[in-house]
């Protein structure tokens, strides 16, 4: 009877770890700053960098997008556009964003983490990802590479003070 007992107050207590694990991942997921990348790029310069205090992984603007083609007065220029050099703890992260024909048809790497090989090894596995998961919703607005949160928020928000640059709204 005693170890019956001790047995399901442990899958009990199991349970409940689990569940709170569950809940504080959620909770993590949904604090992460998603929306980061907009706030940062539209409201940073080249004199003022963007920083972050919370606990959350985030990503430091280090400098303002370069634009390498002049920008139409109204829509969308054509052209390519480089977005902020954002540092993470694993190294810097640059993306450059090819806009044709009022659409996004390629997103470049210009520098990506390479503060150790683990850091290489998940920015090259991530970016591919991120790149399709761009092109395919026409957008910053993707999800994160699961494993590769700082590859992935670094790289968004720099595609985002890209398409800012570019004056692309999609």
């Amino acid at each position: 009877m005693r170890a019956g007992s001790a047995f399901l107050a442990g899958v009990g207590s199991a349970a409940i770890v689990a569940i709170g694990w569950q809940a504080g991942v959620g909770t993590l997921v949904s604090s992460l700053p998603q929306s980061q990348a907009a706030a940062s790029s539209s409201t940073s310069t080249a004199n003022s960098p963007s920083t972050s205090s919370s606990t959350a992984p985030s990503a430091e603007t280090t400098t303002a997008p370069a634009e390498t083609t002049a920008p139409a007065t109204t829509g969308v220029a054509d052209g390519t556009y480089d977005g902020a050099v954002v540092n993470t703890r694993y190294g810097p992260q640059q993306v450059q964003v090819v806009i044709a024909g009022g659409k996004i048809s390629d997103v470049v790497v210009l520098q990506t983490q390479t503060a150790d090989r683990k850091s290489e090894q998940i920015s090259s596995r991530a970016n591919p990802i991120l790149r399709e998961e761009v092109l395919t919703a026409q957008s910053s607005k993707v999800a994160n590479v699961s494993g590769a949160t700082y590859t992935s928020q670094s790289y968004i928000q720099s595609l985002q003070s890209a398409l800012d640059a570019a004056g692309f709204t999609g």
